[in-house]
Order: structure tokens, then C-alpha cells, then sequence
């Protein structure tokens, strides 16, 4: 019995491990950013808080520079979590590579094996710009990772069961559901004409040349659903023949929502959980970063349908898309716990409690 929990955790490791390497290239560009970024944030939040002079500042979670100035100077500060969190905890995969849980005995020894990789990689990509950071504000290094978490009083963690995998939060960490501003409109929407079901295609706000998304859905959805397609920084003309298609780099997904049955995006968490706070299925193809752990968060939740990047299709995105229609109890079940939390509000009034 142990040699065939071996010869699976074997071949498992060997598929992930390639699945990984995919995706490696753009992370590791994104904290190499991160730590180029983070020493010219400390002169210039140094000189907002000179200007402003606030009570309280609440600080992004990647601005590893800002964070460090916030400690440093004491003043009341909350770091925004937009992201799902990739500290290890008992029942949940590791991050980053897209993994569903997976019950004992062989998800305990899956995650423990992944987690002494995830340790080694967090030593070289993610440590490093938090270090850059603490330097350029005269702080001194920190000797791992873990002790760079939830250094701030207040920790605003933008999401919620059951679409985070139940986990033990530490105290000054706070569900407040998704942040859902959208930019005003100029004049409202006006959607596809019809009664077909409506069908929202979103690309990245952060250029990652995923128009193929929009291109398929095009190609395969355009007969059977009406399209509203946001193509961000994908030049609309380059996808061709639009028909009766609403094509535009940006709308205020807040007005097309409400009459959608299905989101098709990238898996981004701000798209991924709007959608779903509307109680709207939706189905992703994960282009790279979160976006693979954000597809595996929302089919473990029931509320919408996963299209691997590598074998898009329009044949293939309009099944998913067909079978994200029936997800939408898990969607509704996502939105009350979003809502739950007290959203807003809720935020609101942790981080005025900071201040008393």
C-alpha cells in the first residue's frame, strides 16, 4: 500500500512540477518587480504621510516599501489583502499551483511535500522584496517569510468562505467580502438587444495578452448567447468580426451584472468574485499569476467552470460555459458569504477601531 501512495504522490509531483514551470516565468517577473519597486515607494510614501498627515493608512499587501514605512513611523496602519492568502495551514494545498484539497492520507503528504518547495521558492522570489523594502526604511532584514506576515494591527482580507477553503485566521485578520467599485459610467450600457442569455467576457485590467479569451468566446458563444466583451488592454480591432457583440476595452461590470448568467474571464480575483458577488456563474481560463488558484477556489466551491489555457477552444469554452449555468446555487451560496462578512461597512468600521 505504501508503494502505490508512493508511485501516485511520484507521479503527481512530476505533473505539477511541469504544470509549474509554466507559470514560473511570469511570477518570478512579478516579484523581481516587486523588489525593484519596493525602495522607491519608501521617498514617496514618506512624502504623502508629510503631506497628508493622516490618523490611519491602509497600505497594499505587494507594497512591500509602504509597509515597512507604516511600521516604522507607528502610525496606526491595515494592510489590504486583495489576494487569497498563501500561507501554509492544515487542509489547504499550497499556493500557486492551482490544487483543489485533497483528503488524508494523501493530501496530507501531497501538501507537506509541496509546502518544503513552496518554503524554498518563498526564500528566493518572495523574501527578497520584502527585505528591499525594510533596507531602503532602515529596518533590518527579516531571516524568513513568515515573519513578514500580519506585521500591521488590522489585516483587510478581501473575500470570504465558503469561496476561501476554511482556515484558522489569526485575529487581526478581517473577511470583508470583494471590493466591488466600479469607475462611473460617461452614459449608461446599452446591452445586446434579444432575449438570448447574456454572457460578460472580461480580459486583465493588468496587460497579460490574454485576448484570446475574447477571440474564442466570440468564435463559439456569438450564436447561442448575447456578448458584452471588455477587452482591456487587447486592441478590440485585432479580434476581428464582432457582429452583434458589445466590444469595448472598458465598462462598469457593476451595470452589466445584474442581467448576466455567465461571466467568462481570466481569473482574476476582482472580476472572478464581482461576478460571483452578483450570484453569477463563471467560467475561467487561469492565464498565469493567482489566476490558477483562483479557477481551483471557485470549481471547489461549486460556483462556476475551469477552460485550461492550453487547450482553449471555442468548442470547448462553450461546453464550460454551458455547464457554468448550472453552477449557480454554488454562486449564490459564494454571495451570501460575501455577504456575510458585512462587506463594506464591515471594513469601515475595523479600521476607524484602529483609531480608538
Amino acid at each position: 500500500m505504501r508503494w502505490i501512495y508512493f508511485a501516485i504522490i511520484v507521479l503527481f509531483a512530476a505533473a505539477t512540477v511541469i504544470f509549474a514551470l509554466q507559470n514560473l516565468e511570469i511570477v518570478t517577473v512579478s516579484f523581481l518587480s516587486f523588489k525593484a519597486r519596493a525602495p522607491l515607494e519608501v521617498p514617496d510614501f514618506e512624502a504623502a504621510l508629510d503631506a497628508v498627515g493622516p490618523d490611519l493608512a491602509l497600505v497594499d499587501c505587494t507594497t512591500y516599501g509602504a509597509k515597512a514605512v507604516a511600521e516604522r513611523n507607528g502610525i496606526p496602519w491595515a494592510e489590504s489583502q486583495p489576494f487569497l492568502l498563501q500561507e501554509a495551514a492544515p487542509g489547504v494545498p499550497p499556493a500557486g499551483l492551482g490544487m483543489r484539497p485533497m483528503r488524508p492520507p494523501l493530501g496530507s503528504v501531497r501538501d507537506r511535500s509541496f509546502n518544503l518547495v513552496a518554503t524554498r521558492f518563498d526564500s528566493r522570489f518572495r523574501l527578497p522584496p520584502v527585505n528591499a523594502g525594510r533596507r531602503a526604511a532602515g529596518l533590518g532584514p527579516l531571516d524568513n517569510l513568515a515573519e513578514s506576515h500580519y506585521r500591521g494591527p488590522l489585516t483587510l482580507y478581501f473575500t470570504a468562505e465558503p469561496f476561501d477553503y476554511p482556515r484558522p485566521l489569526p485575529p487581526s485578520v478581517r473577511m470583508v467580502g470583494p471590493g466591488l467599485w466600479d469607475p462611473p459610467a460617461a452614459e449608461p450600457v446599452e446591452l445586446p438587444a434579444g432575449d438570448r442569455p447574456l454572457v460578460m467576457v472580461a480580459c486583465s485590467s493588468e496587460f497579460q495578452d490574454d485576448g484570446e479569451i475574447a477571440a474564442a468566446a466570440l468564435a463559439g458563444l456569438r450564436d447561442r448567447y448575447r456578448l458584452v466583451v471588455t477587452t482591456a488592454g487587447v486592441d478590440p480591432a485585432s479580434l476581428g468580426d464582432h457582429g452583434d457583440a458589445l466590444v469595448d476595452r472598458f465598462l462598469p461590470h457593476g451595470e452589466i451584472l445584474p442581467h448576466a448568467d455567465v461571466v467568462v474571464c481570466h481569473g482574476g480575483m476582482g472580476v472572478t468574485q464581482k461576478a460571483l458577488s452578483f450570484g453569477v456563474p463563471v467560467c475561467v481560463v487561469p492565464w498565469g499569476r493567482d489566476q490558477l488558484d483562483v479557477a481551483a477556489h471557485l470549481v471547489e466551491a461549486g460556483a462556476g467552470t475551469r477552460v485550461s489555457r492550453r487547450k482553449l477552444s471555442p468548442a470547448r469554452l462553450a461546453a464550460a460555459v454551458e455547464a457554468a449555468r448550472a453552477c449557480r446555487p454554488g454562486a449564490a451560496r459564494v454571495k451570501a458569504g460575501f455577504e456575510a462578512t458585512g462587506g463594506a461597512r464591515a471594513a469601515a468600521d475595523a479600521l476607524e477601531a484602529l483609531l480608538d
